[in-house]
């Protein structure tokens, strides 16, 4: 076995030298990819939570428009319910006041004719309100189902985030 007069003759204190710059240059350089992988990811990870917090916003909106909506029609509808009824009450008032000024002789014929002219308001009353509902009802439908979809896809899809992201 040598041995040097200095330890920084000593060949074994080169290579180990060497080997510690190595390790630190390699270690720098592998934190530093390191590093900027994570901030890339985080970086994902953030521009995906904004897009969610877009969608939910949109979504609210869109939902708060199809309440509005189904507000107005069905408001339209109970007045053109409340139209419909007043009309009829007028055509009943209408066909009671002919009813008596009616002859004696014509008195049965004239009552038939009441009687089919207030069933025939009554149904043409009814079928009105019942074509408005139904396309109130319609319309209801359609808008708030579009709104709670999306709502849901939009929550489905921020629930699951967290488990997408272990995964990815």
């Amino acid at each position: 076995m040598h041995h040097y007069e200095h330890f920084w003759l000593d060949p074994k204190f080169w290579v180990a030298i060497s080997f510690v710059i190595f390790v630190v240059l390699l270690g720098r350089t592998m934190w530093a990819k390191a590093t900027e992988a994570l901030d890339a990811r985080a970086n994902k990870i953030r521009a995906e939570l904004d897009e969610a917090g877009r969608l939910r916003a949109e979504a609210e909106a869109m939902r708060r428009q199809a309440e509005a909506d189904r507000a107005a029609a069905a408001a339209e509808a109970e007045g053109m319910i409340a139209r419909a009824k007043a009309e009829a009450e007028r055509l009943a008032a209408a066909a009671a006041a002919e009813a008596e000024a009616s002859a004696k002789r014509r008195e049965r014929m004239a009552m038939d004719r009441i009687a089919a002219a207030e069933a025939g308001a009554v149904a043409e009353v009814r079928q009105a309100a019942a074509s408005i509902a139904a396309s109130a009802a319609r319309e209801v439908i359609a808008t708030t189902l579009d709104a709670t979809g999306d709502a849901k896809l939009v929550d489905q899809a921020i629930s699951d985030l967290p488990r997408a992201l272990r995964a990815a």
